[in-house]
């Protein structure tokens, strides 16, 4: 049986209940987080609960719990999920259930819901595989960089991708690279690990800076910077990287080959370099 928590009680997850007036339902108007369990212990756990402060801040929603409040109800949760080693948990926040809907913020409790799945660890076959990917123009509002639950736009960007057997869909604005419709995207050329900068534009992943630490950590150089389509049309190697599938090698882009259509022998060095970190607790 699977556990839940919702405002403030674990309770199977078949019995929890929320309003049909919960903002969340109606606007879309709450913020969320997906935080990946490795061996029964979040992993980056102080870094998703920062961007999710800063996603509240960007919604002005106050945060209904303190850092160890969040650490203590995460681990429960996790704890209660023993046959699962590895979860994706789901953490989601909403302004709340009004007496009626209007667009105008409500003075009421906030709902406060996590639950936890079964996390399935990308294989070396998968790896190996990579991804295929298409493009499309990002066509998003300009606040991408708050993780919000108003997520159609993503939802039928990436429907795009599923439409043509693919993985993902590639984002660009005015030519530039932003992200994926539900990832960061890297770029390597000539021996260079290249991605997009920081910006109102794209979701500041928390597997994008470990991607970066593990570069840095092991001389591998890294740019940030604008990239353009025809510069990743003709890159050496093109990954993707989410909380959940990690570092992924894009072997397809828009139906042509990336590379030798296999895993890049860069990106087989950051998975070496990731495996480890994960398992050893390099990066916390």
């Amino acid at each position: 049986m699977s556990i839940c928590y919702l405002n403030g009680q674990f309770v199977p997850r078949e019995e929890a209940r929320i309003s049909p007036l919960d903002r969340g339902f109606l606007f879309g108007d709450g913020v969320y987080e997906v935080i990946p369990v490795y061996a029964g212990q979040p992993f980056r756990l102080g870094a998703h609960l920062e961007r999710l402060g800063r996603s509240l801040e960007g919604i002005r929603l106050a945060n209904p719990h303190t850092v160890a409040e969040w650490t203590s109800l995460i681990q429960r949760l996790i704890d209660a999920h023993p046959q699962w080693p590895e979860q994706a948990l789901y953490l989601q926040i909403t302004r709340g259930a009004d007496v009626a809907r209007t667009h105008a913020f409500p003075d009421v409790p906030p709902t406060v819901f996590m639950m936890t799945n079964a996390l399935a660890v990308p294989s070396d076959e998968d790896f190996e595989r990579g991804a295929a990917v298409i493009s499309a123009a990002d066509n998003r509002w300009l606040r991408c960089d708050l993780k919000t639950t108003a997520l159609l736009a993503n939802c039928l960007l990436r429907q795009l991708a599923v439409d043509e057997h693919c993985d993902e869909t590639v984002l660009f604005r005015d030519d530039l690279l932003t992200e994926g419709a539900a990832s960061n995207i890297f770029v390597v050329r000539d021996g260079v690990l290249h991605a997009p900068p920081k910006s109102t534009l794209i979701l500041p992943g928390i597997t994008y800076d470990v991607v970066f630490e593990l570069a840095r950590a092991n001389s591998l150089p890294v740019e940030v910077g604008e990239i353009t389509k025809d510069e990743v049309r003709s890159a050496d190697e093109l990954w993707m990287s989410s909380s959940t599938k990690e570092v992924m090698p894009i072997t397809t882009f828009d139906g042509k080959t990336v590379g030798n259509g296999r895993a890049g022998p860069v990106a087989r060095c950051m998975r070496e370099w990731f495996i480890r970190a994960r398992t050893e607790g390099a990066v916390s």
